[in-house]
């Protein structure tokens, strides 16, 4: 029986343990929805004890199956100790301790981390290849985009002190820390308002820090790509041209500089 249960519990290469998995997800999702009706104050006014009631069954749904993990594991210390094992005893501890600690109940939401058991279940290899691809090509830029955050930090102070002399304390910047904070909103596109400029010199130094903003995003997408296009081998540049020694994409038949036959492709 215990090597049954590990292989439904644990395991996603039998049908059993599919529907396991997709149960006890339907029953997070449910349990999540509870903790965030129960802060409602309308809703907990209303269907108070109902909220209460259902929050204790999945609380006790959680701690049986938790028990069950550490009853059929190989090693019951490494699962406690492991993520999920964390995960899942922190999941249903807030609801125990919350007639002692007002408010930790709403600390059952965290059990919304066991979510990602998801990507157990459909076992997308397809996209797993895909997000070690972006990994990939993330370290590849790793020095570049540092780089290019540098100059972008840099980009924030001297614009946020410029608008700090410009505008002065009595236009809502009262700090260099307050212009950068303004500095980044406005660069990010995001632009609250609640500190805006009111000279003529201070928004022409806006206008030019938000067309920056633009400039901002696609430098490093444009880095990343280059880096993912490599990982797809789709500019991979190793074919040289003997007529004018110009690097082509691998398999090129004809040079995309000279025009002329490649020989090696």
């Amino acid at each position: 029986m215990r090597e049954r249960l590990h292989t439904v519990i644990f395991g996603t290469s039998t049908r059993a343990g599919k529907n396991f998995d997709l149960v006890l997800l339907f029953i997070i999702l449910a349990s999540v929805l509870i903790v965030l009706l129960e802060s409602m104050p309308s809703m907990r006014a209303r269907y108070g004890e109902e909220l209460s009631i259902a929050e204790w069954g999945f609380t006790i749904v959680f701690s049986i199956e938790y028990l069950i993990r550490i009853w059929i594991s190989p090693k019951p210390l490494r699962y406690i100790i492991s993520f999920w094992g964390i995960i899942d005893i922190v999941s249903i501890i807030p609801t125990f301790i919350s007639p002692f600690i007002t408010g930790s109940h709403s600390l059952a939401a965290i059990r919304a981390l066991r979510l990602l058991r998801i990507y157990r279940i459909l076992k997308l290899s397809r996209f797993t290849s895909e997000s070690q691809m972006l990994l990939q090509s993330l370290r590849a830029s790793y020095y570049r985009i540092m780089v290019f955050m540098f100059f972008v930090v840099m980009m924030m102070i001297l614009a946020g002190t410029a608008m700090y002399v410009i505008e002065g304390g009595e236009n809502g910047f009262e700090s260099i820390p307050a212009s950068i904070y303004w500095a980044i909103v406005t660069t990010t596109t995001v632009g609250y308002g609640d500190i805006t400029p009111t000279t003529g010199l201070g928004k022409i130094l806006s206008s030019i820090m938000m067309i920056l903003g633009y400039v901002i995003i696609a430098v490093p997408t444009g880095l990343i790509s280059v880096e993912i296009a490599k990982q797809r081998g789709h500019v991979i540049n190793d074919n040289e041209c003997d007529a004018c020694g110009h690097d082509n994409p691998s398999g090129s038949v004809y040079c995309n500089q000279c025009g002329k036959e490649m020989t090696n492709t």
